[in-house]
This record gives structure tokens, C-alpha cells and sequence, in this order.
């Protein structure tokens, strides 16, 4: 897996459409994007973006902010940028504040997909774009086993649904509109339960750890038998790339326009408690494990099978749970005792690719 030559050829001087380019995963995209010599066009609502802002992003690239529930604005940039390559990230990603805002939530996760591949459906260029959903758009029943691509969509929550149903929402996409006539080229990538530095959003559980941490506070633990396929950002991130690059390249492999798993390794499926654990071990600290009244339903068991990715796309994980905790918990203390967040993140991601690049 040499990356950085690899995703080289793809991106230096591509021009790349980002949406949801200022969150938590998008400003590691857009520093790895950056980075690689892309021509970055982000497309995000206006509000805080604490890593992007850390990160100095926006005078790396084009920052638009807008709303992807705006069809006409969203149209209008896709058709300035004229990009090559769309990575889709915008999103309401939270499960519990989808109980809170479901409207919001099908708006946003449905509908903005719906007006992102309708404003792409002008490009008259050859394009490739990629979806972005998540690893809870599986009909969940706690198997024990990994889920597949073909695997049954469902969704006990409102963002689960709403991510099941923007699966639909690109498949029928791709179906109606993005066939072998159509420059564009389409498919959708399924992650979930990424972790790694930078990360502030509320009802998280590694951003409460380290604002716990921080303030020399106990960690409050939920749901502490739920198990998840924890992996490091750059994990699915790499998968993105890769897949966008693979898709470029071989416009015409009808079986690259479908549906990935990018999941971490098996034995990263962990529960929350050995999540919290592994993490003390980085920064020594107290938690405590706590019950919830009236709490709203959250997947138990979930995890993802690869094989698809490794066999189409030849990416497999490459960061262990150890080291994906290390990284995270390295990434927090280096820039919370005064280490520049850029080189922090920077040397992250050349590691990140170089430990890919030993890879047989």
C-alpha cells in the first residue's frame, strides 16, 4: 500500500469538493487533501470548527459556508468548483440528538444527499463522488458476525434511518441517473465510531474523556458493555481516498460504483469499557460507570466486514486498537501542552502512511 505515491497521482492539482469540510473528520480530510497538493473546494454551515480553525484550513483552501438543505446555493458551488473528484460528508451525525431533532435529521442526512447528487447531476465533466454514511445504516438485529454491503438497511433510531435511507437515496442515484452514459461516477463508503485527535463534538465518548482528563474529573461511562469498531479518522479516510482514486482510474468497473465497508480490524471491536481503559493507560485518570434513566436506544453489538474493500479495492486497516488509542490520546496531550496542532497533525499522517507502506 503506497500511499503517498498512490493518492499523489490522484489528487496533486485535482480540484475536490468537500462538503461538511470544517467537522471533526472533514478537517482531517481536508489537511490529508491539502496536503497531497488538491484544489480543495469545503462547503459547510457557518458556526464553530475548532480543528479546521486549529488546523489554519481556511487559507489552505476555498471555505464556503452554506446549507445543504439550500438545493440552489449547494448547485451553485458544485457548478463553480466543477470538481473532479466529491467527497460527501455533511451530516447530523449524532444518534442521541437525532432523538432530539429527527425532522432535522432526515432534512439534513436524507435530503442533503438528495440535493448534493442533484447538483452534481449538471457536471459535464468526468467526476467521481463518493457518499459518505455510516456503519449503523445496517438493519441492526446484535449479531455477533460483521455485517456485509448486502446486508438488509434499517434503523432503530432517526440517524441510523436517515443514514439507511441515504444509501437508497445514491443507489437510486446511481440508477437512474449515473449509468454508463453519465461522466459521473458513484459510490458510497459506510464507517462508523472513529476516534482521533481534534475531536470536540458533545455526547462523544472519547471527547468527553479528554475534557475529562483534562480537568482532572472522573469519566462518566454509558453504556459500558456496547461494543463498536473503534478505528483512528485516517483509517475510513484512507478508505475514501482510496476508493475515489481506484474509481478514477477505472471508470468503467461497474462493481467499484456500489457500496464499501471500511471498517478497523477485528480485534478492534471493543467495548466502551476497554475503550475507556486503554485510554487511562495513556493518561492516568479515574472513571466511573454510570446508569441512565430514560435512556434512548443505542446499537449493542456492531461491526463491519471488509472483505469487499480488501479484495476490489486492496485497502485493509492498518492501525491496531493499541495504536489507534495511542495516537488519539498522543494527539490531546501534545497540542494540550502547547505542540503546534498542525505539525501534531502533520506527523500523524505521514506515520499513518508509513506504517501503510510496510505493509506486505
Amino acid at each position: 500500500m503506497q500511499l503517498h505515491e498512490h493518492f499523489s497521482k490522484t489528487f496533486s492539482g485535482k480540484k475536490i469538493f468537500l462538503t461538511g469540510h470544517t467537522g471533526f473528520k472533514g478537517s482531517w480530510l481536508s489537511a490529508w487533501l491539502t496536503q497531497l497538493g488538491a484544489q480543495v473546494t469545503g462547503f459547510s454551515l457557518p458556526g464553530e470548527a475548532p480543528l479546521f480553525d486549529q488546523l489554519g484550513l481556511g487559507k489552505k483552501l476555498q471555505d464556503l459556508r452554506g446549507d445543504i438543505r439550500d438545493l440552489p446555493a449547494l448547485q451553485k458551488a458544485v457548478a463553480a468548483a466543477q470538481p473532479d473528484i466529491v467527497f460527501h460528508l455533511a451530516a447530523q451525525a449524532l444518534v442521541r440528538a437525532s432523538y432530539r431533532q429527527p425532522v432535522e435529521t432526515y432534512a439534513v442526512n436524507v435530503m442533503g444527499t438528495a440535493h448534493l447528487l442533484e447538483a452534481c447531476r449538471q457536471l459535464e465533466n468526468p467526476a467521481t463522488v463518493i457518499g459518505v454514511t455510516t456503519d449503523k445504516c445496517y438493519q441492526n438485529r446484535e449479531w455477533l458476525h460483521a455485517y456485509r454491503e448486502e446486508d438488509p438497511l434499517g434503523g432503530h433510531d432517526p440517524y441510523s434511518a436517515s443514514k439507511a435511507a441515504a444509501e437508497i437515496v445514491i443507489a437510486s442515484y446511481r440508477d437512474s441517473f449515473f449509468g454508463a452514459e453519465s461522466p459521473v461516477r458513484l459510490a458510497s463508503a459506510r464507517a462508523g465510531n472513529v476516534i482521533g485527535g481534534g475531536d470536540w463534538a458533545e455526547d462523544r465518548l472519547v471527547p468527553d474523556c479528554m475534557r475529562a482528563l483534562q480537568k482532572g474529573e472522573r469519566i462518566r461511562v454509558r453504556n459500558p458493555e456496547s461494543t463498536r469498531p473503534w478505528q483512528h479518522v485516517l483509517e475510513p479516510l484512507s478508505g475514501y481516498l482510496t476508493l475515489a482514486s481506484v474509481l478514477a482510474r477505472e471508470p468503467h468497473n461497474r462493481a467499484l460504483a456500489s457500496a464499501f465497508n471500511f471498517g478497523p480490524q477485528v480485534s478492534s471491536n471493543r467495548s466502551v469499557r476497554q475503550l475507556v481503559e486503554a485510554i487511562l493507560q495513556h493518561w492516568p485518570g479515574l472513571s466511573e460507570e454510570i446508569a441512565e434513566t430514560g435512556a434512548v436506544h443505542e446499537a449493542g453489538k456492531l461491526n463491519l466486514a471488509i472483505d469487499k474493500a480488501f479484495h476490489l479495492l486492496s485497502w485493509q486497516p492498518v492501525w491496531s486498537f493499541d495504536e489507534t488509542v495511542q495516537k488519539t490520546v498522543e494527539w490531546y496531550r501534545q497540542v494540550g501542552e502547547g505542540a503546534n496542532a498542525v505539525a501534531v497533525t502533520a506527523a500523524q499522517i505521514e506515520s499513518y502512511v508509513a506504517a501503510a507502506n510496510r505493509i506486505p
